[in-house]
């Protein structure tokens, strides 16, 4: 790319928002040129506007140190910085899906965190190594919408990340019945131990709205393009808990599956270790080179030294075996924020620029 394509991240003060910053620093197709965020940050610069609330362990970009924070109520404005923006709003469910296509409607391109859109027919929900298809349906949201380059993308939620890969990975095997169980890291929340000290050596077996999400968007994943919209499959039937735990970084499951053809422990472990998707064929900067691995140690994947593989944006599972009532159990990790979040985001906008989707519309002098 010859020139590098100007961003914005509208919601840039909150946790995923400094993510976004993070993974996208020095990235060889794209450079943050504009933050937005609540009327109350804007007019500060950004090292001004988060203050100490800066919860990477890495330390802030000087890039973006000095970048005046905009109002992200201001549409017009903010989109005539940029080519394109992700989002990370924290706002309620209609507030957000009212700006996002508000930005799109100014033909801005929104690759979006939130979960807002995810059950919006037109609207690609959208893991690039799983359904990749799904973008198709862009054209049809663009003639709702009035636009001829803008639109609204989405990532699914975090805590599927550890899961639905695996199971995509194994299709050819019918996986027909799940029972995951997930251990939830608190960066999920937007926290830190620091911010919630209530959650040192303490589990909580509640995450409001997030057993929904975990039974219900794998099947719109699993789904297919129809026309204008994305019609969800019908398997797996899913069943979930979702349980914070102490951890600061990573998402772990325990999952149960029964197939329709039961495949032989070898060959689960082939399908996982072997499966690749378009990021990794068309080499994208954030792609994972394995996107998921086998461990074979009884005592992995573990947070501590699995949670980073491939910079947080591969799998890890292990602990494969057959079981009494289900035909097998396993444990997956994944990096909530990072494969789970933001990361996930910037390697749907990779694609999406690959594919043509995202392109300049700034004038460039």
């Amino acid at each position: 790319m010859e020139q590098k394509l100007k961003v914005g991240i509208l919601g840039g003060t909150g946790m995923v928002g400094q993510r976004f910053i993070s993974l996208l620093e020095n990235h060889p197709w794209y450079e943050v040129t504009t933050i937005a965020a609540s009327p109350r940050s804007a007019g500060k610069t950004y090292e001004e506007a988060v203050g100490g609330r800066w919860k990477m362990q890495t330390p802030m970009p000087e890039a973006v140190k000095n970048i005046v924070v905009m109002n992200v109520n201001e549409v017009e404005k903010v989109a005539s910085q940029v080519d394109f923006v992700f989002s990370a709003v924290d706002m309620s469910k209609e507030e957000i899906r009212a700006i996002e296509d508000e930005y799109a409607k100014t033909e801005t391109p929104v690759v979006s965190n939130n979960s807002a859109h995810r059950w919006t027919p037109d609207v690609p929900m959208v893991v690039p190594e799983i359904n990749p298809e799904h973008f198709e349906v862009i054209a049809a949201q663009k003639k709702r919408l009035g636009t001829t380059r803008g639109f609204v993308a989405v990532k699914p939620n975090c805590s599927i990340q550890s899961y639905a890969p695996a199971l995509f990975a194994l299709k050819e095997f019918g996986p027909k019945e799940v029972v995951a169980t997930t251990y939830q890291a608190i960066s999920g929340a937007g926290k830190t131990f620091k911010d919630w000290p209530e959650m040192v050596e303490n589990v909580i077996p509640y995450i409001g709205g997030e057993e929904e999400k975990s039974e219900q968007e794998p099947l719109k994943l699993f789904g297919k393009v129809v026309g204008d919209h994305i019609e969800k499959a019908e398997l797996p039937v899913i069943t979930t808990q979702c349980v914070r735990v102490p951890v600061l970084d990573g998402h772990t499951a325990a999952v149960f599956v029964n197939f329709e053809k039961k495949p032989t422990k070898e060959q689960i472990i082939e399908c996982w270790r072997n499966f690749k998707g378009l990021p990794q064929e068309l080499n994208l900067p954030s792609a994972p080179k394995q996107f998921i691995q086998y461990l074979e140690e009884d005592n992995r994947p573990q947070v501590k030294a699995d949670v980073n593989f491939e910079n947080g944006m591969g799998i890890s599972m292990g602990r494969l075996r057959e079981d009494k009532i289900y035909d097998y159990k396993f444990i997956g990790l994944s990096h909530n924020t990072v494969r789970g979040a933001a990361g996930g985001a910037i390697l749907c906008a990779e694609l999406l620029t690959a594919q043509g989707y995202i392109s300049a519309k700034i004038k460039r002098t």
